[in-house]
């Protein structure tokens, strides 16, 4: 029986080069690498069913196929590219029309509703599966709304590789209460299943902006809500750390409690399972060019216990110099044990891991291509 009983614990990597499967030993210890997944394509997410624990979905940009999406039934072994993956709907004459560069974000839907799934795009558009991700259709509330142009800021660029919706959160008490973030955008939430919306961005600044307070047109990096507490929402945003509880309605910056030479931008941030007030993140370098790597080539965790009120630098077994990689926004993820397990995949291709909560760290995989995305999921064996 080991730690995970007649189950198995698996770390599903996207990467710019094919996907791949870690899976751990009893004491996550010893991992073992699967062969790549669609070798030589990109692979933005890779994300497991928890409602059934066995059908993955992988969001692709192939080189023949173009933004795509497969699914696997049989815990990755096997893969079949969908029958209709998500499209923007054929603009009328004369019109242009958006067109899905890639798929980017892939979301479960609520337990109450096995068969749905959603996903986010660049640019950014929401689309939503009934059928188990077999077949995709627009949410018209949202890529259909007269509002959307100038939520999203138009078809400028947005980031570095496209403009994206992502961080689709569902709320665990009502399938219809969505929130999604937007790179550029901001935060958006609806409460009748994404047929309206409205900016959730109250108290968190634009600094790139010549009105830092303007109500959209934000860059969140990364947003999450707590499943325990689903009205507390966290964010790693373009301009710092934020923690929102949602009666409130307001972001307040938790981030201004790190160093001051570290800084509080970056991409990732994972919430622990069980105790709302913990979170991690990765600050990288965010001085005025962005160098987009870990500050002064010394990588570092940092742990708040307390909702953001203190943080802790975490290290030990890190590289202590000369590592100028960073991480993602989704390639950083938690499992669901006693002593949660922590795990990252940086830029450079390795998968870093800590079986203690971000206290100790050691290397899992190295020499990956450059990673996208991690996801934690228990499977059946």
């Amino acid at each position: 029986m080991g730690l995970f009983g007649d189950k198995k614990l698996r770390i599903l990597v996207g990467t710019r080069k094919g996907a791949f499967i870690l899976t751990s030993d009893s004491k996550r210890r010893k991992w073992s690498v699967s062969d790549p997944i669609l070798l030589g394509n990109m692979v933005h997410h890779l994300m497991m069913d928890p409602r059934d624990g066995k059908t993955l979905l992988m969001a692709a940009r192939t080189g023949h196929l173009g933004p795509t999406i497969f699914r696997s039934t049989d815990h990755g072994k096997k893969w079949k590219e969908i029958a209709k993956p998500p499209s923007f709907p054929k603009a009328t004459e004369g019109e242009k029309g958006l067109v899905v560069d890639h798929v980017f974000w892939l979301t479960p839907g609520h337990r109450s509703e096995p068969g749905v799934w959603y996903a986010g795009t660049s640019p950014q558009g929401l689309f939503r599966s009934e059928d188990h991700g077999k077949t995709w259709e627009s949410v018209d509330g949202f890529n259909q709304n007269p509002m959307r142009r100038a939520w999203t800021g138009g078809e400028q660029d947005g980031t570095p590789d496209g403009p994206k919706l992502h961080s689709i959160l569902v709320d665990p008490r009502d399938p219809g209460h969505l929130y999604i973030g937007m790179s550029s955008g901001g935060v958006f939430e609806s409460m009748d299943r994404g047929n309206s919306w409205h900016p959730l961005n109250k108290g968190c600044a634009a600094e790139f902006l010549p009105d830092p307070n303007v109500e959209y047109g934000h860059d969140p990096h990364c947003v999450r809500l707590h499943p325990l507490m689903p009205d507390r929402l966290y964010q790693q945003n373009h301009c710092g750390i934020y923690r929102m509880e949602r009666p409130q309605g307001i972001w307040v910056r938790i981030g201004k409690a790190m160093p001051k030479k570290t800084g509080d931008i970056g991409f990732p941030l994972v919430l622990h399972p069980r105790d709302p007030n913990m979170v991690w993140v990765f600050p990288m370098d965010g001085t005025t060019v962005w160098p987009r790597t870990s500050p002064e080539g010394k990588p570092a965790v940092f742990r708040t216990s307390n909702a953001g009120k203190t943080w802790k630098r975490l290290t030990k077994g890190l590289p202590e110099r000369n590592a100028w990689w960073t991480v993602k926004r989704q390639a950083m993820t938690a499992d669901q044990e006693k002593k949660v397990g922590i795990y990252f995949g940086t830029t450079s291709g390795e998968i870093w891991g800590s079986r203690d909560q971000g206290d100790s760290w050691s290397c899992l995989v190295r020499h990956l291509p450059h990673i996208y995305s991690l996801e934690a999921a228990i499977t059946q064996r």
